[in-house]
């Protein structure tokens, strides 16, 4: 009966490598359809953050700038316009993550066995929760600390007074930059199925690694203070060990 069962798990990943064969047309066909739906999903997130734009950018948004006692204007005629566009567009992104990471990893299937295609879920549930923690990360940690320093800086004979467009821009780009750097686990499982990473190797260079670390964490803290650049370092620390950890375990599915 263990033999059966072995056997039958043998044929079982080998099925879809010789039913599953496609041609250069074909998968220029699924990529032109797995983009449609990308986009599409990415228009209904659009067009639900439209409908919530005015909590979204007084209520969250704006929330810091309050908290640190920045002060914002608008410099530009219709810049107000251009910003509550550019949120509604970068929310929807963040919405329709989910449909993104599977559109993503569907187009990937065909090279996946038959096993590994029923991990697509999950792989696309983690993907979405590695992201969110990195926005949740800069929003409560992240934004705060520049904010703070951004505006306790300088003489005190300078008022320091911000373009709301120039807000936007770096609050965006905090929590999109945030989102991606806590995408390091799903990277690493990623480049270890394709073969291209492997735990000894990270290991190896755990401490090479360790100086990268605190060289972001350092160009990303605007401040000088070491606790702050600390704050950031850290978890980058354990992102990294953890994805030493699902490159094993990745490395052991292969």
């Amino acid at each position: 009966m263990a033999s059966d069962e072995v056997s039958n798990d043998v044929l079982e990943d080998k099925e879809p490598e010789s039913g599953l064969e496609m041609s250069f047309l074909d998968h220029l066909e699924e990529l032109r359809w797995r983009l449609i739906y990308s986009v599409i999903g990415l228009v209904v997130g659009t067009a639900i953050s439209w409908i919530f734009i005015d909590f979204l950018v007084d209520k969250v948004l704006l929330r810091p700038a309050r908290e640190s006692g920045a002060i914002l204007q608008n410099l530009k005629p219709f810049g107000q316009l251009f910003m509550y566009m550019e949120v509604a567009i970068i929310a929807g992104v963040i919405l329709s993550l989910p449909n993104l990471f599977y559109q993503f990893w569907k187009f990937l299937s065909p090279a996946l066995r038959k096993r590994e295609r029923r991990y697509i879920w999950w792989i696309v549930i983690f993907s979405t929760l590695c992201f969110l923690l990195g926005v949740v990360f800069a929003y409560y940690i992240m934004i705060p600390l520049s904010l703070k320093f951004a505006v306790q800086f300088g003489s005190e004979a300078i008022k320091n007074q911000f373009a709301i467009d120039e807000y936007m821009s770096i609050i965006l780009s905090i929590i999109l930059g945030a989102g991606i750097v806590f995408e390091l686990p799903m990277i690493s499982f990623f480049l270890t199925k394709l073969g291209i990473l492997t735990p000894n190797f990270m290991k190896k260079y755990r401490r090479h690694a360790i100086v990268v670390i605190f060289i972001l964490s350092a160009v990303l803290t605007p401040g000088t203070d070491p606790v702050s650049q600390m704050i950031l370092a850290v978890p980058l620390f354990f992102l990294y060990e953890i994805s030493i950890l699902i490159s094993k375990f990745a490395s052991k599915k292969h």
